[in-house]
């Protein structure tokens, strides 16, 4: 019995992807699930998925945007405060695009798209030069060449630290 529900669960699940259908868990902001469990556009919070994506091309790093997002009051479905790892799902869900997976089933343009393909991959290549670059907030003074000092060779950036080790002798 147990092994046949599960089979007509994964077969139910599977059809209402193929169809783009709303299969649970939480829902992204800038979305509302209708009667039919299709997504549609939530006309309130899809502004500000897309106000998201454009603060975070004009410069502005996650954690000000985390800030400002909680200083308007503006949180995602069921939680209390935006933070830095709720911010950066935001910029990586590819829903926003109108991507719709589950599984192995991907359909492009399956949902209604909330931010420009092109808009979004300009976030996604910031978000990966970003991510390699781990000394930008490691001082506590900004320094002019920090994530702007790179290696010739690997294009990876440079860091830098100093620092006095207790195996030091003092002289």
């Amino acid at each position: 019995y147990s092994a046949d529900l599960a089979e007509k669960v994964i077969r139910g699940l599977t059809e209402n992807a193929l169809h783009c259908k709303f299969n649970g868990g939480m829902i992204p902001l800038g979305y509302n699930i209708n009667k039919e469990q299709f997504f549609e556009i939530d006309p309130v919070t899809a502004p500000v998925v897309l106000e998201i994506f454009q603060k975070y091309i004009d410069g502005m790093t996650i954690k000000e945007i985390a800030d400002d997002l909680n200083a308007r009051g503006i949180h995602a479905k069921k939680a209390k405060s935006m933070n830095v790892n709720s911010v950066s799902r935001i910029l990586q869900n590819r829903r926003y695009i109108g991507e719709y997976r589950f599984k192995d089933i991907v359909t492009e343009n399956g949902i209604p798209a909330i931010v420009p393909k092109q808009l979004f991959d300009d976030v996604q290549k910031k978000l990966a030069k970003n991510k390699r670059a781990p000394a930008r907030h490691k001082a506590e003074d900004d320094y002019l060449l920090t994530t702007k000092l790179f290696c010739g060779d690997c294009k990876s950036f440079m860091v830098g630290e100093i620092g006095t080790s207790h195996m030091q002798q003092k002289k």
